[in-house]
Parts: structure tokens; C-alpha cells; sequence
């Protein structure tokens, strides 16, 4: 006595199942690249640069070392986009000046920074050793603003 199946085999049937193993895949993958690159889009700072009437050179010299400050309107300064005090602004402006007096300084400083502070921060870098100050700006959209605001 033979213990069997009675039907045939029907041969293959398709499958109803959908393989997610890619897409899981290709989402991990976007994870990652939105994990790396969102930080890099929320680290600049929100400045109000003065307006320039003309264009402020129409080609930069790109230098291999410079270095970015800024000053935001309540006047907290930024190294490369990261808060320092006074002193230890001193003190990486000292070590720049150490390793290589040829690095440039990119200073941007909102409108509304008095001027007494940039002189100085500009003071603290010309005692550091570091001659090279670049100042930037923003190109003005419209009539041109005169120098000395007149009185009414």
C-alpha cells in the first residue's frame, strides 16, 4: 500500500508576495545621506550684511587658508560657525597667526553691530600676526545709499 498524493503537481504559481529587501535598502541608504547632509544646511548663520551698490569684486581670489568670523546683530561672535568668548577668540586668532600668518580673515558682521567691536576684533587680529582681512557684503537691489545719512 502506497501512501500518495492524488493530485498533480500544478508546477509553479506565481507569487503573491512583493520583495521589500531593495526598498528597505534604497531608503537606509536616504537615511543616512539626509543624517550627513542636515546638519550642513542648518549651520549658517541668519546676518544682515551691509549693501554694497556695485559689485564688490567681480572675481574673489579663492586663498587655500582663511578663516570665517562672523558677529550676529546681538553681538556674539562665530568662528566657522561656532560660538567663542573674547578670549578664546584671542587665543585661535594667536595659534592662526602662529601656524600661518598667510591665512585669511573673512569678516562678516551684521548691520547692526556697532563699530567700536569690529575695530577691535579687526586689533585683535592684526596683534595675532594676520595681516589679510577680507570684509564681506551683499550686493544692494536699488538706488545707492549715501555714506553720511542727511539730516532732515
Amino acid at each position: 500500500m502506497g501512501f500518495g498524493r492524488l493530485e498533480k503537481p500544478t508546477g509553479h504559481r506565481p507569487m503573491s508576495e512583493i520583495n521589500v529587501t531593495p526598498l528597505v535598502d534604497v531608503m537606509l541608504v536616504l537615511l543616512v545621506i539626509f543624517i550627513i547632509t542636515a546638519p550642513l544646511m542648518t549651520s549658517q548663520l541668519d546676518l544682515e550684511l551691509p549693501k554694497t551698490p556695485t559689485p564688490v569684486a567681480e572675481k574673489v581670489q579663492e586663498t587655500d587658508a582663511f578663516v570665517a568670523i562672523a558677529i550676529d546683530a546681538t553681538g556674539q561672535v562665530y568662528w566657522d560657525d561656532a560660538a567663542v568668548d573674547e578670549a578664546g577668540l584671542g587665543a585661535r586668532l594667536a595659534q592662526t597667526g602662529k601656524t600661518n600668518a598667510a591665512t585669511e580673515l573673512r569678516l562678516r558682521a551684521d548691520t547692526a553691530v556697532p563699530y567700536g567691536q569690529v575695530v577691535r576684533l579687526i586689533a585683535m587680529a592684526q596683534a595675532a600676526g594676520l595681516s589679510r582681512i577680507g570684509f564681506m557684503a551683499d550686493p544692494a537691489t536699488g538706488e545707492p545709499q549715501p555714506l553720511v545719512p542727511r539730516k532732515p
